[in-house]
This record gives structure tokens, C-alpha cells and sequence, in this order.
């Protein structure tokens, strides 16, 4: 049995045409399911779970980047397969996953295509694409051997499943979400510009399996779209993987 679970932005009328059409196809398929709709309060951990109880085999989020982190965030290891279907702008997840956006990514879920992506844990929450920890003084310690402290502030990058890019090149890093790794990309700020931006020295890269960052004040901490203050967190591959359904045509 199929559960789709719907972001509230799709109750927006100009998602009407293309959220019937998308059903209407799912039906062709013989895969239409149970709708339910998330709301800000939502506990999609709570609701999957409930889900399972009843029969559920596979969960299809339906929205967009920060959809897919609302509920990852909470529910990651559920230990039930998932499904995306992008619809609306700020889709990067998709692209990485081989799936496009509307209603053709009805047939990648049809297909079934499955594997198994690694997750990553901090602080009781889970994330699968990337953490990102704005401009901070921060000290980092990682694997139980290495320890960075920075006198000025630094961005931190920890990437999963979205390729990191540098202004600098022209290429990105792939990142590869099976590789038992998660990857950190540490960004010193060497000045601020008369217009607000930062000014960045080329980044440190590096893997590692568990990581603690900390700092005398609180840094803002964004996980896969969701943002909170900490004075320090522990980040480390989570023990299990989240088993997703991809495209062809994904990155990795």
C-alpha cells in the first residue's frame, strides 16, 4: 500500500492542474494511495509509524526540498521504503536522485527502482542531504584524532547526497550517499566586503564518520531546511540507511 504525504503549499490553487494530473497517472499505474496532508506541526515520524501499523509498504513524499527534509528529519529509519515526487521550484534534491520534476517522476516511482542511501545523525535528528553551519567561530573535532579551531569565523559543509560547489571552480564535488563517509567542507572567511559578503579562503575536504563542533556562542545549524541554534552538536553516519526510490539518470 501506498501513503503520499502532501506539503501543505499544494493546496495552492495554481498546483491544482498538476497535482490531479499526477494522480490521475499514479492511478494508471495501479499505485494511488492514501493523501494525507503535512502541516508545520506535522510529527511525520509519529504519522509514518502509524502507517506502517496499518499496512503501508511504501511512504511518497510530495513537495519539494523542503519537504523531503521536513520529514527525512524525523523519519529517516523508519525501516520502510520512500518515494519523492517533485513538484514546484527548489527541487536540487531530485536532480541528484534522477527524478524529474512533476508529473513524469510518476513513472521513476512506478519503476521501483530502489536503493539504500546513507543518513546522517546530529543531536537526535537526521539528514540526508546536507548540514550546513553558517558563518561561526568554531572548533571542529572529527574520527576521535583531528581538531581544527578557527580564531575568525568559517562556514561548515557537511554533504551526504547534494554535490558541493565552489564559487571559486567551475566544477562541483560529487558526493557519493553509499559510501559509508559523510564529507565536510570547511570555508574560512578571511574578511567581509564593504557590501556584506563574505570573503572565503579555498575550502578544506575531508571525510569522516563522527564529527563534534562547538563554540562559546550559538551557531545557526540548517539540516536538510531545518534551522536551529546550538552551542554544540555531534555528527556522525547514521547506523541505518534510508531505502529510496531513483531515477536512472541519479548523479551517484
Amino acid at each position: 500500500m501506498y501513503v503520499y504525504l502532501y506539503d501543505d503549499f499544494l493546496r495552492q490553487k495554481k498546483y491544482d492542474l498538476l497535482v490531479k494530473a499526477m494522480e490521475t497517472r499514479l492511478t494508471d499505474f495501479g499505485i494511488a494511495g492514501k493523501i494525507i496532508r503535512l502541516q508545520n506541526f506535522t510529527n511525520a515520524k509519529a504519522v509514518i509509524d502509524d502507517e506502517i501499523n496499518r499496512g503501508a509498504k511504501t511512504i511518497v513524499i510530495v513537495g519539494n526540498d523542503r519537504t523531503f527534509g521536513n520529514v527525512l528529519s524525523r523519519a529517516a529509519t523508519c525501516g520502510i521504503l520512500f518515494g519523492f515526487l517533485p513538484v514546484g521550484p527548489d527541487n536540487s534534491i531530485a536532480e541528484v536522485l534522477g527524478i524529474p520534476v512533476g508529473e513524469k517522476a510518476c513513472d521513476i516511482l512506478a519503476q521501483r527502482r530502489k536503493i539504500k542511501l546513507d543518513t546522517g545523525w546530529f543531536n537526535n535528528r537526521y539528514f540526508v542531504s546536507r548540514l550546513h553551519i553558517l558563518p561561526s567561530k568554531i572548533t571542529i573535532e572529527y574520527d576521535e584524532k583531528f581538531k581544527v579551531s578557527t580564531n575568525y569565523k568559517s562556514e561548515l559543509i557537511i554533504c551526504n547526497l547534494q554535490p558541493f560547489s565552489w564559487k571559486g571552480e567551475k566544477q562541483e564535488y560529487m558526493i557519493h550517499p553509499q559510501d559509508g563517509k559523510l564529507e565536510a567542507f570547511l570555508l574560512p572567511i578571511t574578511k567581509k566586503s564593504l557590501f556584506g559578503k563574505y570573503k572565503y579562503e579555498e575550502p578544506s575536504v575531508f571525510p569522516f564518520e563522527e564529527m563534534i563542533v562547538s563554540a562559546k556562542t550559538p551557531f545557526v545549524v540548517d539540516a536538510d531546511g531545518k534551522i536551529s541554534k546550538e552551542t554544540k552538536i555531534k555528527i556522525r553516519l547514521a547506523k541505518k540507511r534510508v531505502e529510496m526510490i531513483v531515477g536512472k539518470e541519479r548523479k551517484f
